[in-house]
C-alpha cells in the first residue's frame, strides 16, 4: 500500500480482519485513504490511534501516521489496552 503512495489514515483494530480461508490479515475501510507523496493537512482518523502530528494539526506524512497507528494496534494486542487514555479528546491529544 505505501509502496504505491497510498496512506490509509484510519488503521485501528476495527479495520483489520483475518481471513481464515486464506490465512491472511487484511486492512479494510479505505474511507480516509489518500494517494499522496506530499505532506497532508487533513485532520482525520480515530482519536486514540492518531499520531502526534495529526493531533497537533501540523502537516504530516500519511505513511508515518499509518506506522504510528500500527504501533498503537500492536500495543493493544500485547497489553489489551490503548497506550493513551483520557476522559475527553483534549486530554487524550495532550497525552499523545
Amino acid at each position: 500500500m505505501h509502496g504505491k503512495s497510498v496512506c490509509h489514515r484510519d488503521i485501528k483494530l476495527d479495520n483489520i480482519i483475518f481471513d481464515e480461508e486464506t490465512l491472511q490479515v487484511k486492512i479494510i475501510d479505505f474511507g480516509f485513504a489518500q494517494i499522496s507523496k506530499e505532506p497532508l493537512k487533513v485532520f482525520c482518523g480515530t482519536p486514540s490511534y492518531m499520531s502526534p502530528e495529526i493531533v497537533s494539526k501540523k502537516e504530516y506524512s500519511g505513511q508515518a501516521a499509518d506506522i504510528w497507528a500500527i504501533g498503537v494496534v500492536l500495543y493493544v494486542l500485547l497489553t489489551g489496552m490503548l497506550p493513551f487514555r483520557a476522559d475527553d479528546e483534549k486530554n487524550l491529544f495532550r497525552k499523545i
